[in-house]
């Protein structure tokens, strides 16, 4: 890892490759991805150069949302190949120096778990929907959600169930999906099942996990209302009742104290919180040793708001000697290159950021596709929508099957080498000169660009060091100094910029006499 010495954890500054299976590389034929693929394509991605990946759900389940509706948290669904994958996948990646964490879901669980089975079988008051969060109605007869709660893919956060007699019973909270029933984490079995299933996975060669909700967990005393309820997916609040309550820390220094005991291991949280302070506590000593921090995805494309997230970012982790990490796009949202405008100038755009986040210190987490450049397929007919969100919204909202849509490896048209049966999402036939195979061909494309910043990044002293000096720069541009030496230019304004005196390490468009064109970035030393 570059300008560290060899005793610092290896995800400090790990380059991490976050694998969507289900629409990566598809094995068997039948038009989903699987860890089949994602095995016969690791030299792809040692060829990439990432160190590690992040492999989204692939625990056995009814797949209501993606798999984190998980029904089995100590196995592989079928679907996905089963646990033997798994052990082949994990092998081939460690014989290629590419470490293997997988997502956790310790939030909730499918309403398939043979816990919540036995939970509707069960009285109310019982040891079986102690494990839930059970509650009476409010209302005559109960026939009102205990609280104003919404979910967060449309509706109430509240089903009610019929009781084994056959008369209406109590409700269950399920702050995402009704097949997705909040555990409850004040249960000793609870908290004792979520660590038996990390070391089961830790047994058996993972290097850690990405704890899906990692803000949740931990429920107000009380379930007392929301005082607004005009939330929606992805849009978040600090003071969200649902989310980011006190005892959910307690939760993760007891996941800490099992990660501890495997000392290669990382546990990475998906936080979404604003607040720098209570951010950074998610980050202590003795909780996550890391957590996802959105800003940079969240920020336009000026050299104001990029300035703003990275300094934002730093701070939220630097009080407690925590790395930052970095992110432009995820399977929950819209592809880089869309968000920046799409077209010639949206991959330009994407292309810089890029350069910008794989300069800064800390951990980086790439969503494949990104490397080529993709947007988001926002066209999908609607009877190919698959997201939950799609019929919680009443068809009001398309959901996130447009940047999850499969990757293009090789040949002219669809399903261009990712299945040889029908792709699960429909894939765009305007993609054929973004396929792996042709980006391989081509010097100047996204994917060589990307091969080359990642070698660098890995290789040279210039990038050491946990901070940044921020550098003059022309309005609307932004460059900062790594204590290595680096230096990062972004130009994100309307023309080309001189370049500060350097030797010139590599720039994301063709550079002349010196001149950064409009949205471009480059790296000197």
């Amino acid at each position: 890892m570059p300008g560290d010495n060899s005793t610092a954890p290896w995800w400090k500054t790990a380059v991490f490759y976050q694998v969507y299976p289900r629409s990566f590389a598809d094995s068997d034929g039948d038009g989903v991805g699987d860890l089949g693929g994602v095995r016969e394509k690791m030299g792809y991605l040692e060829l990439l150069g990432v160190d590690a990946l992040w492999i989204c759900p692939v625990m056995r389940s009814p797949q209501a949302d993606g798999g984190y509706d998980v029904s089995d948290p100590r196995d592989i669904d079928p679907l996905f190949g089963g646990l033997e994958a798994l052990d082949e996948l994990i092998a081939e990646a460690h014989d290629r120096e590419i470490k293997v964490t997988m997502d956790l879901v310790p939030n909730h669980t499918s309403t398939e778990h043979p816990w919540f089975a036995a939970a509707l079988e069960a009285a109310p008051g019982s040891p079986e929907r102690a494990r839930y969060i059970f509650r009476d109605g409010r209302g005559e007869d109960g026939a009102e959600p205990p609280n104003n709660w919404p979910s967060i893919f449309g509706g109430p956060a509240w089903t009610r169930i019929t009781e084994p007699d056959g008369t209406p019973g109590q409700w269950y909270l399920h702050v995402f999906a009704r097949e997705q029933p909040d555990l409850n984490w004040d249960n000793p079995d609870v908290a004792a099942d979520f660590e038996k299933t990390l070391r089961f996975w830790l047994d058996r060669g993972v290097d850690g996990f990405r704890l899906d909700v990692a803000h949740g967990m931990a429920k107000p005393e009380g379930l007392p209302d929301m005082a607004r309820v005009d939330t929606k997916m992805l849009v978040h609040d600090d003071d969200d009742p649902r989310f980011n309550n006190p005892g959910v820390h307690a939760i993760h220094r007891r996941i800490r104290t099992v990660l501890d005991d495997y000392p290669h291991a990382v546990s990475i949280g998906e936080v979404w919180v604003d607040d720098n302070v209570r951010f950074g506590e998610y980050v202590r000593p003795d909780e996550l040793h890391l957590a996802f921090n959105f800003r940079l995805a969240e920020a336009a494309f000026t050299a104001e708001d990029v300035r703003t997230a990275i300094t934002h970012s730093l701070e939220a982790v630097s009080a407690v000697g925590a790395p930052p990490t970095w992110t432009l796009s995820n399977h929950d949202i819209e592809r880089e290159v869309t968000r920046y405008g799409g077209g010639k100038t949206g991959v330009a755009r994407a292309r810089a950021m890029m350069m910008v986040e794989l300069a800064l210190p800390g951990a980086v987490f790439v969503y494949n596709g990104a490397e080529l450049g993709l947007p988001n397929f926002d066209d999908l007919p609607e009877e190919a929508l698959r997201d939950p969100v799609w019929e919680r919204s009443g068809h009001t909202e398309r959901g996130r099957d447009g940047c999850r849509v499969p990757i293009p490896w090789e040949g002219s048209t669809p399903p261009f080498g990712f299945t040889t049966g029908t792709p699960w999402l429909p894939m765009p036939a305007e993609w054929a000169d973004r396929t792996v195979e042709a980006q391989l061909e081509t010097l100047h494309s996204t994917l060589s660009l990307y091969r080359l910043a990642i070698d660098l990044r890995g290789t040279r002293s210039e990038f050491a060091g946990d901070r940044i000096d921020w550098y003059g720069s022309p309005a609307g541009c932004l460059a900062f100094r790594r204590p290595g030496g680096l230096v990062c230019v972004l130009n994100a304004s309307d023309g080309p910029i001189q370049l500060p005196p350097g030797e010139l390490l590599l720039s994301s468009a063709p550079v002349a006499d010196d001149r950064l064109p409009a949205n471009a970035a480059a790296w000197l030393v």
